[in-house]
């Protein structure tokens, strides 16, 4: 079954504007799916060039205009699949969006950094962004009516949306074991020639079961064994890696966030829960509170940034008062507590005199649609 993916429009509304497109995102999301189903749009007048070859990428490392005009041809629209693979692709990617601006390159890739690091200098104002998350609950909304949604949220805390996992329900938990492992690691020491996977393995269980906790470099670096700097530069790694996000604290005072610990949440839940080996069902877990914060970040940030709306997302914490989410959006601020089981919450009097014009609101299990799909979106942002 193919669930259309929400980008897949804005991606199509930028086709043929002079700029390359890249998708972003981690293996196993569906970016190959994507691209192919933009390519049955354009079903004789298009090629696919899969980097995973070692001949494609061959193929395109340092070749002139000329060569690059051979090898594409007179397709128009051209989209090079995992293309962080190959050597000076920034160069290549120049070279075809200067000499060729009739046609539309798309490229992908499961490495942000290595990717963006290879081609940001070279395509400097000649590309436009994209990032793809698992599946969002939008995007399920199409295999499932919002009422079996709520039924299957328990089984979405505990292996997550990766479009296999959900579409192979019963596979769930090998498919996560490898894309946890084989996938995630795969990627991560061929780009980036880390030595140590036991000190990668250790760091990602650490951060596992400190999720959503406030973490400290210095324990991190007890924990793992290795050095701070080095917990730091591996923890970027996750990140571009699209395996970790962090959420910083909210401050207006820059000097003093900086200073602050970082909050380290799982850019799959399912995911999370395989690097510690637990997929237990959520009436025998203990950490379900911290699966549903985690949960419903993730799947505010897939809303907004699928549909292109541009925002910052925060937590908030001061004398032991906490705002799960902070979310700034064109000037505004809007704060929410995400809950489990407590349904009702308060706004902290220190945040709510710092920042009277702020809007609060508390998810739970019951609103949490109205918070994560389009039809609700200006409804619970605007609940006070």
């Amino acid at each position: 079954m193919i669930v259309e993916r929400t980008i897949l429009k804005r991606i199509e509304q930028y086709l043929f504007k002079g700029k390359i497109i890249a998708i972003y995102g981690a293996r196993q999301v569906g970016k190959t799916t994507l691209v192919k189903e933009l390519i049955k749009k354009f079903p004789d007048n298009s090629i696919y060039l899969n980097c995973d070859e070692p001949d494609v990428r061959v193929l395109l490392s340092n070749k002139t205009s000329t060569e690059l005009r051979h090898i594409v041809g007179d397709k128009r629209l051209v989209v090079i699949d995992e293309a962080q693979r190959v050597r000076d692709i920034g160069i290549t990617l120049k070279l075809m969006v200067d000499n060729f601006p009739e046609k539309q390159i798309v490229v992908t890739g499961s490495s942000s950094f290595e990717l963006t690091g290879k081609i940001a200098e070279p395509l400097t104002g000649r590309k436009i962004d994209f990032i793809l998350f698992p599946f969002s609950l939008e995007e399920i909304s199409q295999i499932y009516s919002l009422l079996e949604i709520k039924r299957l949220l328990p089984s979405f805390l505990v292996y997550g949306m990766y479009p296999e996992v959900v579409l192979k329900p019963e596979l769930a938990r090998e498919i996560l074991r490898s894309i946890a492992y084989s996938y995630a690691f795969k990627d991560i020491f061929q780009l980036y020639q880390l030595r140590n996977p036991e000190v990668l393995e250790k760091l990602l269980q650490a951060l596992a079961l400190q999720l959503g906790a406030e973490v400290s470099y210095n324990e991190l670096s007890s924990l793992v064994g290795v050095d701070k700097n080095t917990v730091a530069n591996y923890i970027r790694i996750l990140e571009r890696a699209f395996i970790t996000f962090k959420l910083p604290p909210f401050s207006r005072n820059l000097r003093n966030e900086l200073k602050k610990l970082r909050k380290v949440f799982f850019f799959d839940v399912g995911v999370r829960n395989a690097y510690i080996n637990n997929f237990n069902p959520i009436d025998l877990r203990d950490d379900v509170g911290k699966l549903w914060e985690n949960f419903v970040i993730l799947e505010r940030m897939k809303l907004l940034l699928n549909h292109g709306i541009h925002a910052s997302f925060y937590f908030w914490r001061r004398n032991r008062k906490e705002i799960d989410l902070i979310e700034e959006r064109e000037g505004k601020l809007y704060a929410y507590e995400i809950k489990w089981r407590k349904r009702k919450a308060r706004l902290p009097v220190a945040f709510q005199e710092a920042y009277p014009n702020s809007q609060f609101s508390v998810i739970t299990r019951e609103n949490f649609l109205e918070f994560l799909l389009p039809d609700g979106f200006n409804k619970i942002t605007e609940s006070t």
